[in-house]
């Protein structure tokens, strides 16, 4: 009798490890569950408003060579190319070259704040560059992310709810802007070409160096 009440004894010990271990897994599956919710919503925000983008490049390339061939310059460096999913874009304005990538939301992130919040977010970089060539020799996506953020110009934080604003960051000042999702496409646009452009290069003597104006 003695080994059938152990025996009984250790089956109730077990299910209520099984218990434990079955409400904190679906408390972990419950936090993940919502950041995939996030992660999705924000990724069909994303595209949307990089398709607007797109968008705004084509008009600010077609805008731009009206305003050079006006001028006497030729036009045939100023171009954007796009690839077939849409998921990056570049665009040539005589000597500089710019990219925006949507190719940095291969998982669920979150953009911390100084406060200590965290807004799950998908993420819209610019480049200073060609896509293709800055991640040509990458080895992994941990690798490929290292080259992007090496030539960031600023990146655009898109939140999961579309009434949510969102955060426009340059990298080499630190400046952020919110922007709502209607205005984010044409403002971000505007102001990466504006800090590429609106800038120049120095001559080259072992270190790279560029001004803005």
């Amino acid at each position: 009798m003695l080994n059938n009440f152990e025996s009984f004894d250790n089956s109730e010990t077990a299910t209520k490890k099984d218990i434990v271990i079955q409400e904190r897994v679906e408390l972990v599956s419950s936090h993940m569950y919502k950041q995939f919710l996030d992660y999705q919503n924000s990724t069909v925000n994303t595209n949307n408003i990089f398709s607007k983008m797109v968008d705004c490049l084509e008009l600010v390339s077609d805008n731009l060579i009206k305003s050079f061939s006006s001028r006497g310059v030729a036009t045939q460096n100023i171009y954007v190319e796009t690839d077939s999913l849409k998921s990056f874009v570049v665009i040539n304005i005589l000597w500089h070259t710019i990219s925006l990538t949507t190719r940095c939301n291969f998982k669920p992130q979150a953009l911390y704040r100084d406060d200590g919040r965290h807004i799950f977010s998908n993420r819209i970089m610019a480049l200073r560059g060609n896509y293709n060539e800055i991640i040509k020799n990458a080895k992994d996506r941990e690798d490929e992310m290292a080259k992007l953020l090496e030539n960031e110009i600023a990146s655009l934080y898109i939140p999961p709810d579309q009434s949510q604003k969102c955060i426009f960051k340059i990298k080499h000042t630190g400046q952020e802007f919110m922007l709502n999702q209607t205005d984010a496409p044409r403002e971000f646009v505007l102001k990466v070409v504006e800090t590429v452009c609106g800038g120049g290069l120095y001559h080259q003597d072992g270190s790279v160096r560029t001004f803005t104006v």
